[in-house]
């Protein structure tokens, strides 16, 4: 069986098994069948760092477990399981406990004859020692018996403690085996606050260029990744000085020496900007998606910039959401991701006209993607309320700081409680739709269109508060009756 090799470390087991007690279970029936299982990764990892006082989930949603056994014998073991063979080819398994959570169990494995993305062989071995030494990096090749003990056999624990991310053996070696790693090292140095060893961070930059025959899925998943932890600058930071920024997002180095008036930008160019912008979206933003936006909000400046003849950067919205769904299709977004990203740049401008638009203009623009009957902010009014938080960052990023920003919040609390009283675009459209145009005799086309347009955006504005009031409203305005309508 295992022996824990370094016991000076134990995480908390009685706590993991309480959350998961079907990995005690699995461990128990393997040990029990004579072969060797332990606790393996990101479960040991954020053990340890949960122990020491870090600001980590413990115990984490999924619970990884590496053994002996081969997929014929575990399924044996577990015949009575739902079992997936995601990649059993490779030795892995996944079995499904009593409450439907998956549990990935993995047979020891060595890999050989890479072509940058994928072992073109798997060894299946019955010893630990072999599997851990093919893993990436030191951090993610900590073990732990069912006691909890840690068993560290590649240093994990010091890096760990010092906050180093390092590879296991040869870092040159490691990444040619899969290019994504690198993208990996820079997560997990953003995920646990710390860096890159030298030797490291001296392989990525000198096999940056691999990250091309790595697909677009793989590199979303990992960009997302590190935007998602509290240091989503400092991993864009690392791209671009290790050289893969220019194969992640390639648009971002273009705003390089693209210089903005220092009166509102006295933070730099606009990858400077774009940098502070980050770094207060790190603050108070979690959704990677919405530090995406951030990320790409100014991505039109230079391209704006050129197509202006350098007189100013009018119209960079609109060129940097075509910008930004172009990144999307690039790194596989869903339709609905890609359509979160695009109005988030297209639109971060417009918000700031937020207090001058019309009652009407702003239910619409507050309610677009609205979920009714839902009661926190956030929630009911998604995509209104992450264009905020793009505000936000954006603002505190410039000479604007909360002027910028703060006059936009206090119009949409006022809004917010307007929608409360007059109510959204689907009770304008109960109270007058263009049914009840057409039996009043207008005929289809732009004129019905924009008829419905002149009187929604009164109902909206809280000028007609009734069906009878809409109708008679609606026959004023075939009759040509403009002065009714506000100079409509």
């Amino acid at each position: 069986m295992v022996t824990a090799m370094n016991r000076r470390e134990q995480i908390d087991i009685q706590t993991l098994f309480a959350r998961h007690p079907f990995a005690r279970v699995i461990l128990d029936r393997l040990g029990a069948a004579g072969h060797e299982a332990v606790l393996i990764g990101g479960v040991v990892r954020d053990g340890l760092r949960s122990l020491w006082g870090d600001d980590v989930l413990y115990p984490p949603v999924d619970v990884d477990i590496a053994t002996s056994a081969v997929p014929a014998e575990i399924r044996s073991l577990f015949a009575g399981h739902p079992i997936v063979g995601v990649g059993e080819e490779f030795g892995v398994i996944v079995i499904v406990s009593p409450d439907g959570r998956p549990y990935e169990v993995a047979t020891y494995r060595v890999e050989g004859e890479y072509d940058g993305r994928w072992p073109a062989r798997v060894e299946l071995v019955r010893d630990l020692a072999g599997d851990v030494r093919r893993r990436d990096l030191t951090i993610n090749g900590l073990a732990a018996t069912l006691d909890g003990c840690v068993i560290d056999l590649v240093g994990g624990i010091d890096d760990l403690q010092a906050r180093r991310v390092r590879a296991i053996g040869d870092p040159s070696v490691r990444f040619a085996e899969d290019y994504l790693r690198m993208l990996r090292a820079i997560r997990f140095a953003c995920q646990i606050d710390g860096d890159l060893d030298g030797p490291t961070a001296e392989a990525i930059s000198a096999h940056a260029g691999g990250l091309t025959a790595i697909s677009g899925e793989r590199i979303r998943d990992e960009l997302l990744r590190t935007l998602a932890t509290p240091r989503g600058c400092r991993g864009v930071e690392l791209l671009d000085r290790l050289g893969l920024l220019a194969h992640v997002l390639p648009e971002l180095g273009e705003g390089k020496g693209v210089p903005q008036p220092e009166a509102y930008h006295p933070e730099g160019d606009v990858f400077e900007h774009t940098l502070a912008a980050m770094r207060v979206a790190d603050t108070f933003i979690r959704d990677p998606m919405v530090k995406l936006a951030v990320l790409l909000h100014d991505v039109g400046k230079p391209q704006a910039l050129v197509r202006n003849e350098g007189a100013n950067m009018g119209g960079h919205c609109a060129l940097g959401a075509w910008q930004a769904k172009r990144i999307a299709h690039r790194l596989r977004l869903s339709r609905a991701d890609t359509g979160r990203l695009t109005f988030l740049v297209k639109n971060h401008m417009r918000i700031a006209d937020f207090p001058e638009m019309g009652r009407g203009k702003q239910v619409l623009f507050l309610t677009e993607g609205e979920v009714p009957d839902v009661h926190p902010f956030g929630e009911r009014y998604p995509r209104f309320f992450e264009l905020l938080q793009v505000l936000v960052a954006d603002c505190e990023a410039s000479a604007h700081r909360a002027a910028g920003w703060g006059p936009i919040l206090e119009e949409t609390l006022r809004v917010v409680l307007h929608v409360e009283r007059v109510g959204n675009l689907q009770r304008a459209r109960d109270l007058v739709d263009g049914h009840d145009l057409s039996q009043l005799g207008l005929g289809d086309g732009p004129e019905m269109g924009r008829v419905l347009g002149i009187l929604h955006d009164r109902i909206l504005a809280g000028e007609i508060a009734s069906r009878d009031e809409a109708l008679a409203a609606a026959r004023s305005l075939l009759r040509g009756d403009h002065g009714t309508f506000g100079g409509h």
